[in-house]
């Protein structure tokens, strides 16, 4: 018998619970388990359900939904994925090519219901918890936004000693940098990118994805179920519990993805174990080609999402920089939307 409190997931049904005040507020919706071997976000919902359950939590406005497990195909098999990546190609479609597909087109009805989404997930290397956020406001074309303020506001309050923007540029980039001279990556590639906050903000809502630490820290459900509790009081939905500050201990590090370094031979390979938010200087070698070419840091700044496992073709590597980038202030509770 499996030891994982988790494993025994059900395949096909996605348990979907949701808690509504009759004070009108807020609609937040929180996901766990969107990737089956990371179990925190699921502890740390379930944690909150029985808040709720016994009485210790009490809604005061909007409404609560919670998803436990997102993908329980893949949470049963206690992998990343059940058939492919479920935080990819995140949009509904008419004829489902595979499960994740069919869990998609059930979760975007889900998403669009709501105005606030905090997506909780693990890592599988070392390190510490960060937050991960969207662009900011913009009328461009690959995603136009308008609520970065009230999204960095909730990404501040989470806690995170790091925050990171900028990711749908970066995987945009990086389609470019792979595409032939002159060619341009088509939506299908770009949506390959996409996933569950990207569908929020498309939808007029605003998410933040929480990195809850390494996949078996077990400091991780409780950074999770912090989360949890700190997005409700900032949307003035639930107060804290006793001992639980919503400032945090001081302002968050934020970097900016700033370049995708692929692997292109299978004898590709670092010049060092790297982990996520190793520190490098400008010309320090990361890597060395099959062929013995060095590469190289392109300035001052970060390694993060090594993957010295990563297949010729895919993302080595990302490199990012310390970001100019003011989060905003913390939402009035009796104000927030």
């Amino acid at each position: 018998m499996s030891s994982d409190p988790f494993a025994g997931a059900a395949t096909d049904n996605l348990r979907i619970h949701t808690v509504a005040s009759l004070n009108p507020g807020p609609r937040l919706l929180v996901l766990g388990g969107v990737h089956g071997d990371e179990t925190c976000g699921t502890a740390g919902i379930e944690r909150v359900l029985a808040e709720l359950d016994g009485g210790t939590l009490q809604l005061l406005r909007g409404q609560l939904t919670l998803v436990p497990v997102a993908n329980p195909l893949a949470r049963r098999r206690l992998q990343r994925e059940g058939e492919r990546n479920l935080n990819r190609q995140f949009k509904p479609v008419a004829e489902p090519a595979d499960y994740e597909g069919k869990v998609t087109n059930m979760l975007c009805p889900v998403i669009e219901r709501h105005d606030v989404l905090l997506d909780l997930h693990s890592f599988q290397s070392e390190g510490e918890a960060f937050a991960m956020i969207g662009p900011r406001d913009n009328n461009g074309s690959l995603e136009p936004f308008a609520r970065a303020s009230e999204e960095g506001a909730l990404a501040l309050h989470l806690g995170t000693p790091i925050v990171v923007e900028g990711w749908l540029d970066i995987y945009a980039a990086g389609l470019a940098q792979r595409a032939a001279p002159g060619a341009a990556a088509g939506d299908d590639a770009l949506d390959f990118g996409r996933g569950t906050n990207e569908y929020i903000r498309n939808c007029g809502g605003y998410g933040v994805t929480l990195e809850c630490g390494q996949h078996r820290d077990p400091r991780a459900p409780e950074v999770a179920w912090r989360a949890i509790r700190r997005a409700l009081a900032l949307l003035g939905m639930a107060a804290l519990p006793p001992g639980l500050a919503i400032e945090p201990p001081k302002p968050p590090q934020l970097l900016r993805l700033a370049s995708v370094t692929d692997r292109l031979d299978e004898e590709d390979s670092f010049v060092r174990d790297w982990a996520t938010f190793d520190p490098v200087q400008r010309g320090e070698p990361i890597g060395m080609r099959h062929d013995g070419t060095l590469v190289s840091a392109p300035d001052d700044g970060f390694i993060v999402f090594p993957n010295a496992l990563a297949l010729p073709g895919a993302e080595w590597f990302y490199f990012a920089r310390p970001s100019e980038r003011v989060l905003g202030p913390m939402v009035n509770a009796a104000s927030a939307a």
